[in-house]
């Protein structure tokens, strides 16, 4: 499932972001690169053990874990540490997937499985040409280019590439996270149970016996799936 979560940031606090990364020390973007997407990706990157990045990367995850449709729809167990990368001049990243296992630089203790990869867009879509997202999901490619402090989530499994940047600059936050729920269907199962059950809660209050009903259903399927 391919997901945009709108308004992870307001436009001013993207502007606060945007103040503190632009004069980050940028680096080769290579160096997160694994064998295969090392002689695809043409970016810089923040190294993620600056002040700048680690500064920024802790407020992009306090408000991913405070956005209620992030929540729900990754039911997030370990978020790897947001990083930052800047596309411009001609800057692109051919088609590539995800590594399985991402594990902090530096022998750090952090490991995870990567079910899930996200996009959080610091530029506006008219500040740069090119520089789409584009996922390959099983119904055809899409194409993701989305207002500055939007979000896209999509299964890490899921080839992708970022087309050149020709005129601009495009600045993003990306990252991945192990899920409570391993499998994409059971968890867009899950999301989609969750919506409809509030919906159901909008309408007839909280303590209709259908929403009684449906959240047990949600929870019992989320006990037999969860992994912790």
């Amino acid at each position: 499932m391919l997901l945009h979560i709108p308004q992870v940031f307001t436009k001013d606090e993207v502007a606060v972001l945007r103040g503190k990364l632009d004069a980050g020390p940028w680096a080769d973007g290579n160096m997160t690169s694994g064998h295969q997407s090392a002689t695809a990706k043409r970016n810089q990157q923040l190294p993620e053990d600056s002040a700048v990045a680690r500064e920024v990367s802790a407020l992009v995850a306090q408000a991913l874990h405070a956005n209620p449709m992030f929540v729900a729809a990754a039911l997030p167990h370990t978020l790897f540490p947001p990083l930052f990368n800047r596309y411009e001049g001609g800057g692109e990243f051919g088609t590539h997937v995800d590594n399985a296992i991402r594990q902090q630089r530096g022998g750090g203790a952090l490991r995870i499985r990567s079910d899930l990869s996200a996009t959080l867009f610091l530029s506006e879509p008219e500040d740069y040409d090119g520089g789409e997202l584009v996922v390959e999901e099983m119904y055809g490619s899409q194409s993701v280019k989305l207002p500055a402090g939007d979000l896209v989530l999509y299964p890490s499994k899921s080839l992708h590439h970022v087309t050149p940047v020709t005129r601009g600059a495009r600045v993003s936050s990306f990252m991945w996270l192990q899920s409570l729920v391993r499998d994409d269907g059971d968890r867009e199962m899950l999301f989609r149970l969750d919506v409809a059950t509030q919906r159901v809660a909008v309408e007839k209050g909280p303590k209709d016996q259908a929403v009684i009903e449906l959240t047990g259903v949600y929870h019992n399927l989320l006990r037999r799936w969860a992994e912790v």
